[in-house]
């Protein structure tokens, strides 16, 4: 069954708690939006995620998008988290799985699945990667190198050309003047 939404569709809006404050994704048209959703907090493989991120800010600050990372841990869980390694990644609070389910990162077996979004200006989803066991996750590097591939945001429509003057019949040449 294909991951929805799928590249090229409208990523559907959302609002969620997160440790930055609450999270609306339609508040951030204009910019791209990188979604990292992840399995849990304090985990073996999210905890040297988020803290890759951390170690690398300065690049992570340079990838020129808003990052956030989703998961169905609560609140107090995600700040705890954020408090014990330091991380510079905002978490977002998915208690009821409601965004995970609608981005097709949500599995009944396993919860939140990693996944990563990438979600253009104009709220369009360009890319995505769905990581099949979530035993790896996207470096610094990678998510640098999709958001590099991906078009800038849409320039606006060039201004309309007016078409060009009609160009006047040529003037008829009189008829040549009668002698004699």
């Amino acid at each position: 069954m294909p991951k929805t939404p799928r590249v090229g569709e409208q990523a559907p809006d959302f609002e969620l708690p997160g440790t930055n404050g609450t999270f609306r994704l339609s508040d951030h048209r204009g910019e791209r939006v990188v979604l990292l959703f992840y399995p849990g907090d304090n985990t073996m493989v999210c905890t040297k995620q988020f803290c890759s991120y951390r170690d690398r800010a300065e690049d992570f600050a340079a990838l020129g998008a808003t990052v956030v990372g989703i998961s169905s841990q609560d609140l107090a869980s995600h700040e705890g988290f954020t408090a014990k390694h330091a991380l510079n990644v905002p978490l977002l609070a998915d208690v009821d799985k409601r965004v995970a389910k609608a981005y097709s990162a949500y599995s009944a077996r396993l919860g939140t699945k990693r996944a990563v979004i990438v979600i253009d200006e104009q709220g369009i989803v360009r890319h995505r990667h769905d990581h099949l066991l979530g035993l790896d996750y996207q470096s610094v590097d990678e998510l640098k190198a999709t958001l590099d591939a991906l078009p800038t945001a849409a320039a606006a429509p060039p201004a309309a050309t007016p078409p060009p003057a009609a160009t006047p019949p040529p003037a008829a040449t009189p008829p040549p003047a009668a002698t004699g």
